[in-house]
């Protein structure tokens, strides 16, 4: 059987959309397992419960019989809050992408080349004038930088971690003598995280 990866690239135009769709599936389901739960202990069946199927109340009381006598449920309490954790992972990929189109990160010349901030392909992009030395290459590498052929330019996600990288770098020092990080718009504060989901 081919394996089918569904992961939502960080990369993918679309990221936000599509997590905000999984996010609201995962919404779906983890209330009809709740209802679903809620109509087996006040009935003691799953058939009639809201959100499900005939075929699939059957298919969830003959899980119940089958379950062992500290689960006896038709979504286990591991089943919801896997779902929970899911929802909640979600949410703070939604944050961070959103934040990261909110910075507007800028691009800068430097000797040799200039580095691009590219919001379509959500990438930090680092154009050289001549092919990098064996060195430089290395330190483009050990700080997450792949070269893409397609492109013409050593690359990484765009983001923070992103910016601070290439500030590690002194061959891609901006030329104006400004830091990499002072190119940079501020980015908005990262809200708390309260547990709450």
């Amino acid at each position: 059987m081919p394996y089918h990866n569904n992961a939502i690239s960080s990369g993918d135009p679309q990221a936000i959309e599509k997590l905000t769709e999984k996010l609201g599936k995962c919404q779906a389901l983890q209330e009809t397992m709740k209802a679903v739960n809620a109509h087996f202990r006040r009935y003691g069946t799953c058939r009639n419960a809201p959100g499900i199927t005939d075929e699939q109340a059957a298919k969830l009381d003959v899980r119940v019989e089958r379950a062992p006598s500290y689960d006896k449920q038709p979504y286990p309490s591991w089943e919801l809050q896997n779902n929970n954790g899911e929802m909640g992972r979600l949410k703070k990929r939604i944050a961070e992408l959103t934040r990261n189109q909110e910075v507007g990160f800028s691009g800068w010349d430097f000797a040799g080349g200039r580095a691009e901030a590219n919001t379509e392909a959500n990438r930090l992009q680092l154009f050289f004038d001549a092919r990098p030395d064996a060195g430089q290459c290395s330190a483009l590498k050990g700080n997450g930088f792949k070269w893409a052929p397609s492109q013409g330019a050593w690359q990484r996600q765009l983001n923070a971690n992103a910016m601070y990288a290439a500030g590690r770098l002194d061959f891609v020092k901006p030329s104006d003598g400004r830091t990499v990080r002072e190119h940079q718009p501020k980015a908005a504060p990262k809200p708390p995280d309260t547990g709450a989901i």
